[in-house]
This record gives C-alpha cells, structure tokens and sequence, in this order.
C-alpha cells in the first residue's frame, strides 16, 4: 500500500517551513498528520475516501487540521493508548479508538480485532519513542510514515523535558533491524536508504553524548557550561534547543550510571552533581 504526500506550510522550526501530510492508497484511506488546511490537501481528502485519521506525535506543526478534516469526512480518529487527554489537548477532538505498538489500522470497512501482523489492506502501526513520548510511525509494505524520527540531511532535536534519548536511540535502532524500504519523514525529502540514515543518525547522537560526557569530566557542571564544551559551531537561532538536547542527553547517562545529574548540575561518574 503506497503513501502520497502533501506539504504543508505551517509555523515550524523545521527548516523546510513545511510538515508532510500522508494518504494511504485505495479505499478507507488513512490521513496522518494533517497539519494544516491548504487546498491541495482538502482536494487530496477528498478524492480520498477517507476513513481513519491519526497523528505520529502531538507536537503542534502535526496536529493542526486534525479536527477539522475528521468532522469533514467522518473518519475515525485513533490515538496512542494512554494519551488521549493530551491527544485532545493538542487537537480539539477527542480519539474514537486507541492503538498500541502493532495494531493495525484496518483499511476500508473496520472489521473486528486488530491483527498483530501488517495486513496487504491496512497500516501498522510501530511504537518509535523519544522525539516525544507518544511517538509512533505508520507502516505498510511501502515503508513508514516516521514522522520526526528521522530526517534525510541534518538531524533530530530530541530535547528535555518531552524528549527521550534512551528512547530516541531505540527507535532509531528499531527501524534499522526492520529495514524498511522507504521512511516517509514529517520534513524533508523522502529517505530512500532508511537503515543508512538510522545508522548516521544514530552515530551522531552517540558522538554528541561522547562530547557532552568529556566536557562533565572535564569540570563543566551545568547545561550552559556543558553546551559551550560539546558543541562547536553556531548556535544562533537555536541555542535553546541545543541546551534542552544537552539535557536529554545527561539525563539517558544519568540513567545508564556514566554521569551525576540532579537536574540542575552534572558530575563524573562516582563523584558529585
């Protein structure tokens, strides 16, 4: 089952400007991240048929035509299991259904229990965490709608307090054992070589936490001193975003015992925060 895709301009720090909306193909088609209503998305719905709505993750350059393209067309709305309010905080309406890690959204009429398995006529769906704690990707025998996990040039901010390390490098580990043929991403171009960019990615998260752990050992104690040892280039424009990634990555050393961390100060391993 292909996807298409529709970009959508929204207000963003993504440096497209835009966020991709996707459409399942055949009939009782899913529609995932409507981010906004812009003509060429309402005539894509339209021709659609559309039947399910559903989002990879709450942040608000995905979420923002939710409500009214589900009132429009009548379609269920699906949410992650356990994060309806926020799901409703974030979009204006609340879900029909909940899904969790392997749920199949079933094309066309619904009918019953939901496989385990991909389905030829449905849409899988795979928990991909740490961007933000809801996260998921849609995936079909074409490949996965990925939403922020992974990005074809650049990288993914994965920032404290919503942002998980741990959980990013999982996800990212996760999609590069299932290998699928192409990742559908939230901005930018579509990633043809997906366990390439997992691994590039994944190298460059770990690079960073190589960096953000010598400068703790080196004497820097707080997210500010840290982000001034471990990055070397320009920040303008993006600084808090760096900082809050700093901390995202204290806090996954932290859990893995390699740093102290208080929330406020950081400290090597075995000494004091």
């Amino acid at each position: 089952m292909d996807w298409r895709r529709i970009d959508v301009p929204v207000e963003s720090r993504a440096p497209t400007g835009e966020t991709a909306a996707y459409l399942s193909a055949g009939p009782g088609a899913v529609l995932v991240d409507p981010a906004g209503r812009t003509a060429a998305l309402d005539d894509a719905v339209e021709a659609a048929d559309v039947a399910h709505v559903a989002v990879t993750h709450h942040h608000p350059d995905h979420v923002g035509a939710v409500a009214d393209y589900a009132r429009e067309t009548g379609a269920t709305v699906w949410a992650r299991r356990g994060r309806t309010d926020a799901f409703e905080s974030a979009t204006g309406i609340a879900p029909d259904r909940t899904f969790a890690e392997g749920t199949v959204i079933p094309a066309g009429v619904e009918r019953g229990p939901t496989s385990s398995r991909p389905a030829a006529d449905g849409v899988e769906v795979l928990d991909l965490p740490g961007h933000a704690p809801e996260h998921v990707g849609f995936a079909t025998d074409a490949g996965v709608v990925s939403g922020d996990v992974a990005v074809a040039e650049g990288s993914v901010v994965v920032g404290a307090p919503s942002g998980d390390m741990r959980a990013y490098c999982s996800s990212l580990r996760r999609l590069h054992a299932r290998s699928p043929e192409t990742l559908y991403p939230g901005h930018g171009p579509t990633i043809e070589a997906p366990r390439t960019v997992c691994r590039r990615l994944l190298g460059h998260r770990l690079d960073r936490e190589k960096r953000v752990r010598e400068a703790v050992e080196s004497g820097a104690k707080t997210p500010g001193e840290i982000l001034d040892r471990a990055y070397e280039k320009d920040l303008t424009g993006v600084r808090d975003l760096a900082r809050a990634t700093v901390v995202a990555h204290l806090e996954k050393l932290a859990v893995e015992s390699a740093v102290q961390w208080d929330g406020k100060r950081a400290g090597p391993r075995g000494g004091r925060p």
